[in-house]
């Protein structure tokens, strides 16, 4: 079972009205611990900058969840946001027009190929770098895409075991992945051959992480896969199995992990 397919399901639900899709949005970021991961990266970026006119480019934009997270810090970021869906980007659009964020922009555009040379502060990419076989295209995409002193932040899962497989044979719990995940020194050296100048990579969804996704997502969304009348069945499942999930997440967020299966990158030009 793939459990992407299913998180469009719920997007579909959660996108009838403005407020459902903001409550959609505060879920994955409750859920998903490599969001908690990337708001602890955005927020030690945006310390010191939330009353500066930026630039920011979400590579890979998807739902736009880190678009909309970004754009609740600071009505002076300006957010171009880009993804391969056309239905997405304008769907997107549509949301962010709505609430009154003109401020995010989503445009249909391929991240080994978007370039505005030296415009943007900040680039993030989450969850695609794993999808892209032209990854090092990307990476010279970023890089010239940044002002000198930017910064990227990249989630991806490593080679630990970061699309959940585990034995030769078996298949990703993950679809369209490309690569089953990153070794740490290789995403290093490939950051630094195009473009950049300073690399930082650690590990996230250590011990604790790895129990988190298991209670707090593979198993709901197998189940959900399984049958929609688990969606009666699941608030009752997350109130017990949430505080868990938290107390998890907030140790992974917190602690060093000599390995684990995913991986927060950051890089400057």
């Amino acid at each position: 079972m793939q459990y992407d397919p299913v998180k469009r399901r719920l997007g579909v639900v959660f996108n009838s009205t403005p407020f459902l899709r903001k409550v959609f949005y505060k879920l994955l970021d409750l859920l998903l611990l490599r969001a908690w991961h990337i708001h602890r990266e955005l927020r030690r970026w945006a310390a010191d900058k939330r009353d500066q006119e930026l630039a920011i480019y979400d590579a890979g934009a998807g739902f736009g969840q880190y678009s909309y997270w970004l754009s609740s810090l600071s009505r002076k970021w300006r957010i171009t946001a880009i993804d391969v869906k056309e239905e997405q980007v304008a769907d997107c659009n549509a949301f962010f027009g709505r609430i009154g964020r003109p401020q995010v922009q989503f445009e249909v555009g391929d991240v080994t190929r978007f370039q505005r040379p030296d415009t943007f502060e900040l680039v993030v990419c989450v969850d695609v770098m794993e999808h892209i076989l032209e990854d090092e295209a990307a990476l010279r995409c970023y890089s010239t895409s940044l002002k000198p002193g930017g910064m990227l932040i990249i989630s991806t899962p490593s080679d630990q075991g970061g699309s959940d497989v585990h034995d030769e044979g078996e298949g990703s719990f993950i679809e369209e992945h490309v690569r089953d995940g990153y070794n740490i020194d290789d995403i290093r050296a490939k950051a630094l051959r195009n473009g950049f100048s300073r690399v930082e990579a650690r590990y996230s969804y250590g011990a604790p992480g790895k129990v988190s996704w298991r209670l707090s997502m593979k198993w709901p969304l197998l189940m959900l896969g399984t049958s929609k009348l688990f969606f009666i069945v699941l608030p009752f499942y997350y109130v017990i199995a949430y505080p868990i999930a938290f107390v998890l997440n907030c140790l992974d967020v917190r602690m060093d992990h000599a390995t684990g299966t995913g991986l927060i990158v950051k890089a400057w030009k």
